[in-house]
């Protein structure tokens, strides 16, 4: 009897192939098993947690009532943001600044000044720098929300209990322990 007959049969019974296949499937699980990955985050090993102060900058926010969503957002104290499509956790709001809309008008001696813009329609939009105050990550590379990189320019929704907008950071102060 031949090892391997004209059918590629091992001793006439298992085939070539299913031994090969077995075979894989075999070392693809003691690799699973027996050399399993690193454990737990890298980004969390030796990382340390410092205050950090957030600065978002909110331009033409359509609203009804403006000063009803700066209050709200003032009461509820906390916000939940959302960074790059992920959510990064819940960060309290220290300060909201209403930024006022002017027009630069011309004088008759050259000069430039500027207004209060009397259009009608900005009664319903809003301008305002919100200051969000949490403890981060820091790392080389910077702050972390909630596994999100926050530098400036970074894109941030911002989400309550009946807005949620986009923003974005203009400022990022990492303070001191205190």
């Amino acid at each position: 009897m031949a090892i391997i007959d004209s059918n590629g049969r091992l001793f006439g019974k298992v085939s070539i192939l299913d031994i090969g296949a077995a075979v894989i499937i075999l070392l693809v699980l003691a690799g699973v098993f027996l050399f399993p990955g690193t454990s737990g985050s890298v980004a969390q090993l030796g990382v340390t947690t410092r205050p950090v102060e957030v600065d978002l900058m909110v331009r033409g926010l359509t609203v009804a009532e403006p000063q009803a969503l700066v209050t709200s957002m003032r009461e509820e104290g906390r916000l939940n943001i959302i960074i790059r499509n992920q959510p990064a956790g819940s960060v309290g709001v220290k300060e909201i600044q209403e930024l006022p809309r002017s027009v630069a008008v011309p004088q008759p001696d050259g000069s430039v000044t500027a207004f209060p813009d009397p259009r009608p329609e900005l009664g319903f939009t809003l301008d305002m720098l919100v200051t969000l105050a949490d403890d981060a990550q820091i790392t080389d590379g910077g702050p972390i929300f909630g596994n999100n990189k926050v530098k400036i320019g970074t894109q941030i929704e911002v989400e309550g209990l009946t807005y949620r907008f986009n923003t974005s950071v203009v400022g990022v102060r990492i303070l001191e322990e205190s």
